[in-house]
């Protein structure tokens, strides 16, 4: 039976005394705006610090422990900490923090976010305690509800970890926190999901759907949220057919988590879609691409000198006649074939549609005849699948220039923790492929 790690932050004792203790370390080793990295693996230590860093007015850097030398490289040349918990590194490590001066900045109560990671460069998302709480009066008032309990599955230093946290603290709320990969292998956990939201990224949602117990454990949760990376339409109706209370959302980092939500009840009686805006934002449709106004948006980019006005969201959406979202993919993974445009999304949904892949990413491979070829980097469902039989299916329910022109075969599909797809690397993984096939593709203008 897992025992999921319940905080009540009303009476936790050994979390206020955590809080305490690392204020007095804050206090003791610190002063002004110090700049604080988090990388601490137990949740209660991580909460504990980034509430006692948020409360000092230090810059709060939120990473994660797992990341590689090359990340961690990036994060000490730009970030230049003053204090670091939960991570030891090395001297090799430690030299880089001298030799480059810290990047300016005038507020000192700053709560940096990491994105972009999926691509091997990080970023930070700068906000602040205000942009946060802002989403969660968004959240509990589209909800309509006073308190906010969740199960966490979540990385913490994630925003979509991080705001469950948020949402549970400011609203006297419970929090439940379990590391997934524990819970899928064990029994179903020890706690009522009756009263609980649960935040799920699509590849997590699939494999509760493998499980029996854990299906039905799901379906008795008040909403399960559903974010991190677009949904196939198969998961989506296994999940409707198992009567989940599946709350699709729409929202990144740059937003504190979701401003887009289709309603649980919206979910099961068919509606597609993202949903409707919540009380917080405003989103509009700006010669195609999707534009958003938030009192949760972030302030910029850690380090970047240019923060005015250079937010711009590359998703393609339309806003049917009810004001339900719908994104149809996004412009910079857009591929100009012949002249046509393919949004990849399309092709791996219709993909999916087969049945005969467990997963799938399509990427533009340059091209001297097309301009880019389609390419369906996929995970056969059978050892015995045929390519053809999959583009027969494909005839009826895409153009032909939309069918892929190559395809590659792979055990796994590279994704990071929240789901989404490192399109760089299956572009290296197709132009390998694709070269060893004899077809002697290129990187070059992709």
């Amino acid at each position: 039976m897992v025992r999921l790690q319940t905080f009540d932050f009303a009476c936790h004792d050994l979390f206020g005394s955590l809080v305490e203790n690392f204020s007095a370390e804050l206090a003791y080793n610190c002063s002004g705006a110090s700049k604080v990295i988090i990388a601490e693996r137990d949740p209660v230590k991580f909460l504990a610090g980034f509430l006692a860093a948020v409360e000092a007015k230090c810059q709060v850097f939120l990473c994660n422990p797992d990341w590689g030398d090359n990340e961690w490289r990036q994060v000490l040349n730009l970030v230049q900490p003053d204090i670091i918990w939960g991570k030891k590194l090395d001297t090799q490590h430690d030299s880089l923090i001298t030799q480059h001066s810290a990047p300016s900045t005038q507020n000192s109560a700053l709560i940096m976010i990491p994105t972009g990671g999926s691509a091997g460069k990080v970023k930070f998302c700068v906000h602040t305690w205000e942009t946060l709480v802002a989403s969660v009066r968004g959240f509990t008032e589209y909800f309509q509800v006073s308190q906010v309990n969740s199960v966490c599955l979540l990385p913490l230093y994630h925003v979509s970890g991080l705001m469950q946290f948020v949402r549970a603290f400011t609203t006297s709320g419970k929090l439940s926190i379990c590391n997934f990969k524990q819970l899928v292998s064990e029994e179903v956990p020890d706690i009522d999901p009756s009263g609980f939201f649960i935040s799920l990224v699509p590849t997590q949602l699939q494999r509760f759907l493998l499980d029996s117990q854990l299906t039905i454990w799901l379906s008795k949760f008040e909403t399960v949220l559903l974010g991190g990376a677009p949904a196939w339409d198969e998961l989506l109706e296994k999940a409707r057919y198992h009567q989940i209370r599946l709350a699709p959302t729409y929202g990144m980092t740059e937003t504190a988590s979701q401003i887009v939500t289709l309603k649980p009840d919206d979910f099961l009686r068919g509606k597609r879609g993202c949903g409707k805006v919540l009380p917080h934002a405003r989103v509009s449709i700006c010669d195609g691409k999707v534009c958003v106004e938030s009192e949760s948006l972030f302030l910029g980019y850690y380090g970047d000198n240019d923060n005015s006005n250079n937010f711009q969201i590359d998703d393609i959406g339309y806003f049917d006649e009810q004001g339900y979202l719908y994104i149809v993919g996004r412009d910079s993974s857009k591929i100009i074939t012949g002249g046509e445009n393919v949004y990849p999304e399309e092709v791996e949904a219709a993909i999916r549609e087969t049945q005969m892949v467990i997963d799938v990413c399509v990427v533009g491979i340059a091209d001297k005849y097309w301009g880019q070829a389609v390419t369906a980097v996929y995970v056969p469902k059978y050892s015995n699948t045929s390519t053809f039989a999959i583009e027969t299916i494909l005839k009826y329910s895409l153009s032909k220039y939309k069918i892929p022109k190559y395809w590659a075969p792979v055990s796994v599909i590279p994704r990071n923790l929240q789901g989404k797809v490192n399109r760089n690397e299956i572009l290296k993984i197709a132009v390998e492929y694709l070269g060893e096939a004899g077809k002697t593709p290129t990187l070059h203008g992709i």
